[in-house]
């Protein structure tokens, strides 16, 4: 087992694991009892129903949170021509085709999120298995591999607060809803827009319970478990 800080226990402590809490109660708690130096960001943890061994089980999605994440976001865009234009007038950080290609191929990861156009996954297909495990492939069902003005508003949305998830070969999904310096509503805005997100992309193969446990936390604290029915009912909010 692993060993946790004094004021990682400080927190826990206080934190019943027998009992499920509502999700503003447990934001207002977390916000208030935090000891990191940094300014954290909020998670939602689910255990899924659902068996992401079988293609039409799979649970993805893109949310485009109403108060942000919070953070700022380094995109780079594989383009070329007048797409490249059009990226870099939509305020990409990085632009470019092979030369960026053989950037990334060379180590270089300084950026959090990738486009690419659709004719230069011919060549950016050769780094998947660089950008594949850190979740920045440029893939359709993401939404990352746009063309036209589709690229500005792709832009557009990463900067208002864009966040791709899906769930991992566990049957769990973690998705970050916002930063601890975020008041409370806007943190329960961005959470509810969540939930209804991960409701709406059910596959309609998925029988039983479908969101099984959910989980709060910030990045250094304990995770406390929440009340799915307070949880979906968040949606009202929307």
């Amino acid at each position: 087992m692993a060993k946790h800080g004094k004021n990682f226990n400080l927190i826990a402590a206080q934190i019943d694991r027998e009992r499920t809490y509502a999700p503003a109660e447990i934001v207002e708690f977390l916000k208030a009892n935090t000891t990191a130096r940094f300014n954290e960001t909020f998670e939602l943890h689910l255990r899924m129903g659902v068996d992401p061994r079988h293609a039409d089980q799979m649970v993805r999605g893109v949310v485009v949170l109403p108060r942000g994440t919070g953070k700022t976001v380094r995109i780079l865009v594989f383009a070329d021509g007048e797409e490249a234009t059009i990226a870099e007038e939509a305020g990409a950080d990085y632009v470019g085709l092979e030369e960026m290609v053989s950037k990334v191929q060379g180590g270089w990861l300084d950026f959090d999120m990738a486009i690419a156009i659709p004719r230069a996954m011919s060549k950016v297909g050769r780094l998947g298995r660089i950008l594949g495990p850190r979740g920045m492939m440029p893939t359709p069902k993401a939404g990352t591999i746009a063309q036209g003005n589709e690229i500005a508003r792709v832009i557009e949305e990463a900067r208002k607060g864009r966040v791709e998830y899906r769930v991992d070969k566990t049957a769990n999904i973690h998705i970050p809803f916002g930063k601890r310096d975020f008041e409370v509503e806007a943190l329960l805005d961005n959470l509810a827009t969540v939930v209804d997100s991960v409701v709406r992309n059910k596959p309609a193969s998925s029988k039983g319970v479908y969101i099984r446990r959910a989980y709060i936390s910030t990045t250094m604290s304990p995770s406390a478990r929440i009340d799915v029915s307070d949880l979906e009912d968040l949606r009202n909010r929307l």
